[in-house]
Parts: structure tokens; C-alpha cells; sequence
């Protein structure tokens, strides 16, 4: 079966590891030679590890391991486990007393439906590494998926359950884009050419009916009835084009396009959207706005397919639950 998922890519092994609870996890993407790398971040509340040595200025040209992580600020710890793993294999920027493993990283906040479990840490890193493969990458609530859900104006016991989706897309050219995406969103995700709502904030804790968020933000002045920060959709494209630390940067920015046609609203204050973008490969004299551009329409498919691959978990409602399997399956593609 053809991969249709971002380990299509060379070089690019993916590992995920769960917490006893099943409640939250991490995704750790491996980059066997390491990778120029950009990032860019919209959202207005960040969990991020690393990212400034992606500074286009800075010294460093490579990375050579992204992790997604739950657990909130306290996830952070997680890159130390991925470092430790590298480390332990001579992967790393070289100096003259040993290797020094690049790794970067953010974070979604998964507290409140994983409040009586440990978030991850170093040692879950350590497994995400272990598990790395360049099979398919599994999707729905796996690695940091499991603790992701969407659609938080009312609160939690109102969301529904997010999850993490893969996606890679081929042109004639021979440029392929693929995309990894962990949806934990304040806002609804929605079909773009519908319009539908996929999942979201429902209108009571039993109900089987949408809200629609941007419509009731319409009548209000303030957010309430949800723990600020309790969000972030975190994206990673990667491309097999040959491109450096300031073009990527740029291609990360366009790449937010596929999450602000897919979820809605997006990138609000109490979101931390950050999406980092790799370059893998050496295709030459490809133009970063063609990158970009399929890049957005990469991550908004994952998007989807994260919602659709997600199960109900921590009593929370899944998309496939509240449509017809045959309608489900349809959409995500399979």
C-alpha cells in the first residue's frame, strides 16, 4: 500500500509513545542525516523547545530530531530523553569534545483531560525514539494525539476528541510535501469545502450538536467557561527540495494557512500554533511559494484526517461517532 503519510519522505523515521493513562503522549520525528529546518509561530500562547537556534541567523544549519509532546510546559522534558537517544548513537552537530544532538520541539496542554496521570517525560521520549520507523505513520490518538481535543468555548466536558494526522502529497514535478499535525484546537476543525463542522464544541456536555464557535464568539465580548491555554495545534511539513533555514521559515509561515482553512477560529490568544517546516532532500530550483502553497493544502488535509482517525477517549466524543462509518471514511481518505 502506497504511504501517503510524511515517512514517504527519505531520511524521516516517526515514533510515538503513550502515558499509562492513555490520556497524553508524544511524537518523536527522527531525521537520520539531520535537516535544515524553519519555524514559525502564530498562536498566542507557545510551548516551545529549541526553536530559536532556528533563527535563520544563527549558527547551526540542521536539526536532527522534532518532538510534539502533551503535558504542557512540563513536556518540555521530553527533548532531553530525545537527546539522550541520539547522543547515545553519535547523532549530533559535531565539536571537538563529542557530538551535540539538535532537537527541537513544542507542546500542546492535554492537563485537564489527563489530570490524574503523569505527563510525559524524558523516559517517554527516550520510547517515541525507540518506536521510530519509517513505516506509515499511525494516526488519530497515538503519541501526542492522545491527549488532543477540539472545540473548547464551553469548556472541556463541551470539546470533542482531536488527535494527530499525517499526510504527503505528489506533484508531476517530483517535489513531494508531506505534513504531521497534532489538533488540539480552541476552535472547531471544519470541512472547507462543505463548510460542515467536523468536530467541535457541542452544546451541552450530552449533546450530539455543534455550537459553531465562530458564531457565538459573534455575541460576546470576553471568553469564558474554559481554562485559557488549554489548546495548540502543532504542524510539521517537510519537502524534498533542497532549501535553507530562511526559505523554510517562510514556507512554515504559508504552511498556517491549511490550519486557518481547517480550523476555525485559529490562532487565537489562547492557542500556541507553532508548525516547523524540513527540508529532506536535494531537489533543486524549486520555488518556495510553490512549496508553501502545497504545504498549506498538506497540513489542512492532515487536519482532517487527524479528527476522523481520532476515537473517543477520557469520555469525550469522537468525529466518527457523531457521522456515518461509510461518511468517515470517505472524508479521511482511506
Amino acid at each position: 500500500m502506497e504511504n501517503t503519510t510524511l515517512t514517504a519522505l527519505d531520511g524521516i523515521r516517526v515514533g510515538h509513545a503513550e502515558t499509562n493513562t492513555g490520556l497524553s503522549g508524544c511524537t518523536v520525528i527522527l531525521l537520520d542525516q539531520g535537516a535544515p529546518a524553519g519555524v514559525d509561530i502564530r498562536g498566542g500562547a507557545p510551548g516551545t523547545y529549541g526553536t530559536e537556534g532556528l533563527n535563520p541567523i544563527h549558527l547551526v544549519d540542521r536539526v536532527h530530531a522534532v518532538f510534539l509532546t502533551g503535558g504542557s510546559a512540563f513536556g518540555l522534558t521530553v527533548g532531553d530523553g530525545v537527546r539522550r537517544y541520539l547522543k547515545s548513537r553519535n547523532v549530533g552537530f559535531q565539536t571537538e569534545y563529542g557530538v551535540v544532538p539538535i532537537v527541537c520541539g513544542a507542546v500542546i496542554f492535554d492537563l485537564g483531560i489527563n489530570q490524574h496521570g503523569d505527563p510525559p517525560d524524558a523516559d517517554l521520549g527516550i520510547r517515541a525514539c525507540e518506536a521510530a520507523t519509517t513505516a506509515p505513520v499511525e494516526e488519530g490518538c497515538v503519541g501526542a494525539g492522545c491527549g488532543a481535543t477540539v472545540g473548547k468555548l464551553l469548556g472541556l466536558d463541551h470539546a470533542m476528541k482531536g488527535g494527530l494526522g499525517s499526510c504527503c502529497m505528489r506533484n508531476p514535478s517530483g517535489l513531494l510535501v508531506g505534513s504531521l499535525v497534532v489538533v488540539n484546537p480552541f476552535g472547531d476543525v471544519v470541512d472547507r469545502r462543505s463548510g460542515r463542522i467536523l468536530a467541535g464544541c457541542r452544546t451541552a456536555p450530552e449533546s450530539r450538536d455543534f455550537l459553531d464557535s465562530q458564531q457565538a464568539l459573534e455575541d460576546r465580548l470576553r471568553l469564558r467557561g474554559f481554562s485559557s491555554g488549554q489548546n495548540t495545534v502543532l504542524g510539521v511539513v517537510a519537502i524534498n527540495a533542497a532549501l535553507n533555514k530562511t526559505e523554510l521559515t517562510k514556507v512554515a509561515q504559508m504552511a498556517h494557512d491549511g490550519l486557518a482553512r481547517s480550523i476555525v477560529p485559529c490562532h487565537t490568544q489562547v492557542d500556541g500554533d507553532t508548525v516547523f517546516a524540513l527540508s529532506c532532500g536535494h531537489l533543486q530550483g524549486v520555488d518556495v511559494s510553490i512549496v508553501g502553497s502545497l504545504a498549506a493544502q498538506c497540513l489542512e488535509t492532515a487536519v482532517v484526517r487527524a479528527v476522523w482517525a481520532a476515537t473517543s477517549r477520557g469520555g469525550l466524543p469522537a468525529a466518527r461517532d457523531l457521522c456515518p462509518p461509510d461518511q468517515a471514511r470517505d472524508r479521511s481518505g482511506s
